[in-house]
């Protein structure tokens, strides 16, 4: 009778662990509530991005300024990111396919946050994947570490089994206005018909 009585317990308590367990799980590629806080939360007087200096795909030096006159939508991640990254960049990519030709107006830009892997060849052949539009930048670790502090984006190097490492970041897309100031940041759970209708607006106005 006492295991009867206590099934339903134990029932929602198995169901809360895998609950629990699963965000764990996502926690490490997730970390944007606390660390960037959502569109509407982001304080006015908060400065989000700024001046850099990075080498793109081709192994040309770039800077912030090259990219005036266009909006710059900047997500940080890194090649070897299991799912956050590349999914994101696929949700970019739709979002482009869903805005037609007012897609010119905007370039995509990927920093990565793992500069000792992430030479300009090895962006190139990830960014492939996703279609010509992509920007992939790179650099020195005190590069990125610049132009990460100034768009605020958390990340931290750690290692795993085998010697290898991965990385924690945050996942935000970044928009940012022809004149290169800050407009707004998407995030993954918006998907691509809410970015690309709200991004729509902007480029008409």
């Amino acid at each position: 009778m006492m295991k009867q009585k206590y099934l339903p317990l134990l029932l929602i308590l198995l169901v809360a662990a895998i609950a629990t367990g699963a965000f764990l799980w996502r926690l490490g590629d997730q970390k944007v509530a606390t660390i960037v806080p959502s569109p509407t939360d982001i304080e006015p007087q908060v400065a989000v991005g700024g001046p850099f200096s990075l080498v793109d795909q081709h192994g040309k030096a770039v800077n912030d300024l090259d990219y005036r006159g266009k909006y710059m939508m900047v997500f940080f991640g890194f090649t070897y990111c299991p799912d956050v990254c590349p999914t994101t960049l696929s949700v970019m990519d739709a979002v482009f396919e869903k805005l037609g030709a007012q897609a010119d107006k905007v370039v995509p830009i990927f920093i990565t946050i793992d500069p000792m892997r992430d030479t300009p060849e090895e962006l190139k052949n990830y960014l492939d994947a996703f279609g010509p539009r992509f920007v992939g930048l790179t650099g020195t670790d005190a590069q990125i570490t610049a132009a990460a502090k100034a768009y605020r984006v958390y990340y931290k190097k750690h290692d795993v089994q085998g010697g290898d490492y991965t990385f924690d970041h945050s996942s935000i897309i970044y928009l940012m206005g022809s004149d290169g100031k800050f407009l707004t940041n998407y995030s993954l759970d918006q998907g691509p018909d809410f970015i690309a209708a709200d991004l729509a607006k902007r480029l008409k106005s």
